[in-house]
């Protein structure tokens, strides 16, 4: 009786029996003193990151890339064990921040180094939902708004001392066409305006591009080295895409190919996050040449389905389920679908990079992270190593 009433109190205060047991002091002390006496486990190199993307061969291991979507701070109390996992376990890229201007943001000592710099006040858009702000209220205004752009040829946008430590390095900024768009008119707007201002939105959306362009060149000519650049647009809901084909190719598919096709002219592959489903897009995008997508949002889309269709064309960077395992599942269901998305994905020729499938969120237990980290190193040697 007194074991039920555990259960009942466990599962009122939300922990799942399994993660309880798991933070039980000596299972958890097991996999610490395990964690310390490991060594740190070395990176791939750049020559075998492209040739994973490229679809040139696989490593001797499936890549990973987990620490860039996992802040050690969302673990609270168990954030020094989390930092302990994560520096013990690779980083396979080097991450190289761009310093890209947010649309309504600027720093202290640069307050036009923002994309929207008229027709609205930071304190008007405190409370809003982000998907309700508005920053140009009117297309009357495009004109000053392009005037006062921030110059792409800004000392800020492209970092110095950047280092070489051998491994692929990517640049990084957030938001590209559809995320900026609709931060600038508003999502309701923003959907409105492809039918009603077609025009307008090619004006923006030109502007950007020439933006991300010569951003582009500048980190080749500026020596910052890089051999790929990510960006984010999100361009499906759990279901299906936020609009039509028709949109997407008149509207994105013509500046998504600019800027896929400078990133190569720069030596660069060029990957994109978009989170939700994106059946409707993929075979467009892998037309004008994109290099890696991310997550392959599991619950939004097929991954068999996608892998069997697509991955002979592009490489996957999948995404880890932060959905429903990470949440609500154990350490052992992490196992388990870390081995699914392995034998899913893991191609001989490569063209599968292991990652999560967005930013993992406090809900997360440190013996997941811990089973995520593991499994994802030993099981994909093994795969590799079985001839798959």
């Amino acid at each position: 009786m007194q074991g039920i009433l555990l259960l009942i109190k466990l599962w009122a205060i939300g922990e799942s029996p399994s993660g309880f047991f798991w933070r039980f002091p000596q299972k958890g002390r097991r996999m610490i003193d395990k964690v310390r006496a490991m060594e740190p486990i070395a990176p791939l190199t750049r020559k075998e990151m492209i040739a994973a993307i490229e679809g040139k061969g696989c490593p001797s291991r499936v890549p990973m890339i987990y620490h860039f979507w996992c802040s050690p701070g969302r673990f609270g109390d168990d954030m020094p064990i989390a930092q302990e996992i994560m520096a013990k376990y690779p980083l396979d890229v080097a991450v190289i921040g761009i310093g890209m201007p947010y649309m309504e943001r600027s720093p202290a000592d640069d307050p036009s180094y923002k994309f929207i710099n008229i027709g609205y006040e930071e304190s008007e858009l405190e409370g809003l939902a982000l998907d309700e702000r508005v920053l140009m209220k009117d297309w009357g205004m495009l004109d000053e708004v392009l005037e006062r752009f921030p110059s792409a040829y800004s000392p800020r946008l492209i970092p110095k001392g950047v280092g070489d430590d051998g491994k692929y390095k990517m640049g990084v900024w957030w938001s590209c066409l559809f995320e900026r768009f609709w931060t600038v008119r508003g999502m309701t707007n923003a959907f409105m305006d492809f039918y009603l201002y077609p025009n307008q939105v090619h004006r923006f959306f030109r502007a950007m591009t020439d933006f991300y362009k010569i951003m582009i060149k500048r980190a080749k000519d500026e020596g910052l080295g890089l051999n790929g650049i990510f960006t984010s647009d999100d361009l499906g809901t759990q279901t299906s895409a936020f609009f039509s084909l028709d949109i997407f190719r008149e509207f994105f598919k013509p500046y998504y190919k600019e800027i896929i096709e400078c990133a190569h002219e720069n030596d660069m592959h060029f990957w994109l996050h978009a989170c939700g489903n994106m059946d409707l897009f993929l075979p467009d995008f892998i037309e004008i040449g994109l290099d890696v997508i991310h997550p392959i949002q599991k619950y939004a889309m097929d991954e068999k389905a996608a892998a069997a269709k697509y991955q002979k064309d592009i490489c996957f960077w999948a995404g880890f389920d932060v959905q429903q395992t990470i949440p609500y599942g154990t350490p052992d269901d992490v196992r388990a679908e870390v081995r699914f998305m392995i034998d899913t994905y893991c191609r001989s020729d490569g063209r599968l990079i292991l990652t999560m499938g967005n930013q993992v969120t406090p809900d997360c237990k440190i013996g997941s992270l811990y089973a995520l980290f593991d499994e994802s190193y030993n099981y994909g040697i093994k795969k590799i190593k079985g001839g798959m």
